[in-house]
């Protein structure tokens, strides 16, 4: 990886910002890790520096800036419940907008020569074809998505080399390293249906009329780790001069509702109890990458994202956090 100052992880606490810390002290960048804890967990910052505080704070995020010799931002600090932003989108706008509008103005002042964004494939809406390419319009059906669009606009109006990387459905754990999904409350299918096995208690379906082959959501799982390798690679580019831009992080393989309780059933050796519900508002049926892009651009190609393997990895930790 190109050399460089300091590294600030915002969000770095949470789910896929200390998989990425990981990786980028292991390339061997200084790190900084920068949360306030509302969603985030203090035993996932091992590796770097933490700063404690709100990434809205430009006094806070000015002197970290300055203090650690920091040149670069990955920018995972965001509310990502589609749910929640269908029920409470002022807040979605005010804490992913809002804050990473000041974030970018901060960044921009300071000098910092590089940003690499987590953004997300709801940008995208209902697609019009599947799988998605990044030139497929912006067109969000929920505010989530909605959000997510306005903080690309806002870090790429500020004029710094950006990488956006829009996640397809990041899923799996670390389980070697301690870090894994732990939101309250959790939303994620991998975890719930791991938590249905755990407790008896069965997981509701949220919808089984979707146009898709078994008329429940299909979705594209990314592994966590793939994930952070990506932004190492996106940084890398980005810190060598050759631009930025969107890129889509998925595998280009969709899998349904059904799929994953399978393969969870799969890895458990036995079946997760499971009853119909309906459709969760700002759903969409189908979201599937197509990753050429990101494979040509940054020569990235995911190894850990085979279904069996997430589930496999996901169950491992949960099994340490449960014992």
């Amino acid at each position: 990886m190109s050399g460089g100052g300091a590294v600030l992880v915002t969000g770095g606490a949470g789910y896929v910002g200390p998989p990425a810390a990981r990786a980028l002290a292991a390339s061997g960048r200084p790190v900084v890790v920068l949360d306030d804890f509302s969603t985030g967990h203090r035993e996932h910052v091992r590796w770097g520096s933490l700063v404690e505080g709100d990434i809205a704070d430009e006094a806070l995020v000015t002197e970290t800036i300055r203090t650690h010799g920091v040149t670069a931002i990955l920018h995972f600090a965001a509310k990502a419940l589609v749910g929640e932003s269908v029920r409470d989108p002022d807040l979605y706008d005010r804490w992913n907008r809002g804050k990473t509008t000041v974030l970018a103005g901060v960044a921009a002042r300071e000098g910092i020569g590089a940003i690499v964004f987590s953004s997300t494939c709801a940008v995208y809406g209902n697609p019009d074809v599947v799988p998605i390419d990044e030139n497929e319009s912006k067109k969000p059906i929920n505010p989530y998505g909605a959000s997510k669009v306005a903080c690309e606009e806002a870090l790429f109006a500020t004029g710094i080399p950006v990488a956006a990387l829009r996640y397809f459905n990041a899923a799996g754990a670390e389980p070697e390293h301690g870090l894994g999904e732990r939101h309250d409350p959790e939303t994620h299918l991998i975890p719930l249906a791991l938590r249905a096995l755990r407790t008896g208690e069965p997981i509701t379906v949220l919808g089984t009329d979707y146009p898709t082959p078994d008329g429940t959501c299909v979705r594209d799982y990314i592994h966590v780790s793939d994930l952070a390798s990506a932004h190492v690679l996106a940084l890398d580019r980005l810190e060598r001069g050759d631009g930025g831009g969107a890129w889509n992080l998925g595998t280009g393989t969709g899998a349904s509702v059904r799929d994953v309780l399978e393969a969870v059933g799969r890895v458990a050796g036995r079946p997760v109890p499971a009853v119909e519900g309906p459709r969760r508002d700002g759903d969409p049926p189908s979201l599937v990458a197509c990753a050429d892009r990101v494979r040509r651009d940054l020569g990235w190609t995911p190894v850990t994202s085979d279904l069996d393997r997430i589930v496999s990895d996901a169950a491992a930790y949960e099994e340490g956090v449960h014992a």
